[in-house]
């Protein structure tokens, strides 16, 4: 681990306390991230905020882990992809969509792997998709607000990856039966 550090209530800044509260509350515990991130009130305050907004998004639960874990497995991020197998678990999603995206192996819907493919569009263009990635994502059935909810999502989760790996965050308990570790690196 580098040397960042993780807080609790009492050794964050004042403008975080209310704020692990808060992930304590939703989460059962102060995740890792979440005690990394509370060093920075408002990148923990905004991270908590696109998290509320995507899952307020029109996304299904089986959507919203495809385009959690799509990027998280495409960042490699050592952390997110096994909280999000457990957070997925909790949602109701099937260990058959899990493991396929933690396995980068095709999903068993075809409308969720289009979800799949523009994300990853997404992330590796950097935005710049084009018609043929739009297209195809809208002939899935998905349409223009959709487009918008992914680029929320990857928001959210560019958040939290590459703070997992610049602090080398350690996985919680909770997350350690899910212990991921991207193929081929």
């Amino acid at each position: 681990m580098t040397d960042f550090t993780m807080h609790d209530k009492q050794s964050a800044p004042e403008a975080s306390k209310a704020l692990l509260e808060k992930s304590e509350k939703g989460f059962g515990r102060i995740p890792g991230l979440h005690a990394i991130m509370a060093d920075a009130p408002g990148v923990l305050d905004g991270y908590q905020q696109l998290h509320q907004l995507f899952l307020e998004s029109s996304f299904n639960n089986d959507e919203k882990t495809v385009v959690w874990q799509t990027i998280n497995v495409e960042h490699a991020c050592h952390y997110c992809v096994p909280a999000h197998t457990g957070i997925a678990k909790k949602m109701g999603v099937s260990d058959e969509i899990s493991n396929a995206l933690r396995d980068e192996t095709p999903l068993p819907d075809d409308k969720l792997e289009a979800l799949r493919t523009f994300t990853l569009a997404m992330v590796r263009k950097r935005g710049n998709v084009n018609g043929e990635d739009l297209s195809a994502f809208y002939d899935a059935g998905y349409e223009k607000h959709h487009v918008l909810e992914v680029i929320l999502g990857l928001s959210q989760k560019v958040m939290s990856n590459y703070i997992n790996h610049v602090a080398d965050t350690p996985l919680d308990d909770a997350a350690k039966p899910f212990a991921w570790t991207k193929q081929g690196a």
